[in-house]
C-alpha cells in the first residue's frame, strides 16, 4: 500500500479528519466537535482526535498493524509556541503515525488557498486571524488571544457589536440604527432594551448572541451608517491584519499570495468582500488576492502529502476528491 497519511484541521465548531495516500487517493473521511484546545483542553483534544482518527482508520478498513507516515494536525488554539509544542508532544505521544506536523489551523487554510511559497492569510470566521509564509522559511504570526491581544472582529464580536449599537441607538446614547429595530424582532420582543434584560437573566441563551452577524450585514446592505461602519471597520482589520505580516516578511510591495478564508470572508458579501479586495489592491499591488474555496482540511492533508514521496498528480487528484464538503 501506498504511504498514508492522517489530516486533522480543527476550528471552533468542528473537525475533519483526512485519511489518504500518497498517490491522492482520500481513503476514508470524519468529522467531529471542536477540538481546540482552548476550548476543551488539552486532555480532550487528544480525545476528540484518537476518536475520529479510530473511526477514519475503521472506514478506510485498515489492519491494525497498518503503520501511518504521517499525522498532521492544525488546529485553533494553538497559538502560541507553548502551546504548539504541548500539543506537538501531545500528539507525538499518541502514536498515530511516525511523524507528526502541528501546528495552527490557519496554516493549513493558507496551504488549501495556494502553494505560493510567498503568501499570506487572513481568516474571518468565528474570529479572526492572519499568518504568512517566506520562500526563505520565514513565518509571520500574531499570539491571536482575542481582545487582550488587541484583536478586533470576526463573527462573533461583530454580533456582540450589533447588540451594543442596537441597545444604545435605542436609548439615545448612541446614534440612531436600524439594528434596533432588527435585533428587537429576531428575538420576538418588543424594545432591545427587554433583549437585554432577557439575556440576563437567562430568558434568552446568551448563545444567541451571534444569530445577529446577518442582521448587521442586512442593515449595512441597506444603507444603515452605523452598521457600514462596524464592517467598515471589520475590513479596516483585516487590511491591517495583511499589513502587518506582509511588511514583517519584505511581502508589502512584492508578488505574493493573499487567502481570503472563513465564514464571514467566504460568504463574499459584497460591502466587506469590495472593500477587502480593493483595500488589498491598493496596499500591496503585486498581491494576488483569492477566496478560499475548497475546505481547510485540504491544506493540512497538502501539508502531509508534502512529507511523502508522493505522485506528481497526487495534488490535483486530493484536492478533487476533498472538493465536495466532507
Amino acid at each position: 500500500m501506498s504511504d498514508l497519511y492522517l489530516a486533522v484541521d480543527g476550528g471552533n465548531s468542528k473537525t475533519d479528519v483526512v485519511l489518504g495516500d500518497a498517490a491522492g487517493k482520500v481513503l476514508a473521511t470524519a468529522r467531529g466537535g471542536t477540538s481546540s484546545p482552548h476550548n476543551i483542553g488539552l486532555s480532550g483534544t487528544v480525545d476528540v482526535l484518537g476518536r475520529l482518527i479510530a473511526t477514519a482508520r475503521e472506514r478506510a478498513d485498515l489492519p491494525a498493524d497498518t503503520r501511518i507516515e504521517t499525522v498532521a494536525v492544525y488546529l485553533a488554539g494553538a497559538d502560541l509556541p507553548i502551546e504548539v509544542t504541548r500539543l506537538h508532544e501531545a500528539v507525538s505521544a499518541q502514536g498515530w503515525a511516525r511523524r507528526a506536523l502541528v501546528d495552527n489551523d490557519c496554516f493549513a487554510l493558507l496551504r488549501a488557498g495556494t502553494s505560493a511559497a510567498d503568501a499570506v492569510t487572513v481568516v474571518c470566521g468565528a474570529g479572526t486571524n492572519c499568518v504568512g509564509r517566506a520562500a526563505d522559511g520565514r513565518t509571520a504570526r500574531f499570539v491571536a488571544l482575542g481582545s487582550i491581544s488587541g484583536d478586533w472582529g470576526g463573527g462573533h464580536d461583530l454580533a456582540e457589536h450589533t447588540l451594543r449599537e442596537a441597545a444604545r441607538g435605542e436609548d439615545g446614547r448612541g446614534r440612531p440604527t436600524a439594528l434596533s429595530t432588527a435585533v428587537a424582532a429576531h428575538f420576538g420582543l418588543p424594545t432591545v432594551e427587554r433583549v437585554s434584560i432577557a439575556l440576563h437573566l437567562g430568558e434568552v441563551s446568551r448563545d444567541r448572541i451571534p444569530e445577529l452577524t446577518p442582521l448587521l450585514f442586512e442593515a449595512a446592505a441597506a444603507g444603515d451608517e452605523v452598521a457600514s461602519g462596524l464592517v467598515s471597520r471589520q475590513a479596516s482589520e483585516i487590511l491591517a491584519q495583511h499589513r502587518a505580516a506582509a511588511t514583517r516578511l519584505g511581502l508589502l510591495t512584492a508578488p505574493h499570495a493573499v487567502v481570503l478564508g472563513g465564514g464571514v470572508l467566504q460568504a463574499r458579501i459584497p460591502q466587506l468582500h469590495d472593500a477587502v479586495v480593493g483595500g488589498l489592491h491598493a496596499q500591496a499591488p503585486l498581491a494576488e488576492v483569492t477566496v478560499l474555496d475548497t475546505p481547510p482540511v485540504t491544506g493540512a492533508a497538502l501539508l502531509a502529502l508534502d512529507t511523502l514521496d508522493a505522485a506528481p498528480d497526487a495534488e490535483p487528484i486530493l484536492r478533487a476528491a476533498l472538493s465536495t464538503p466532507i
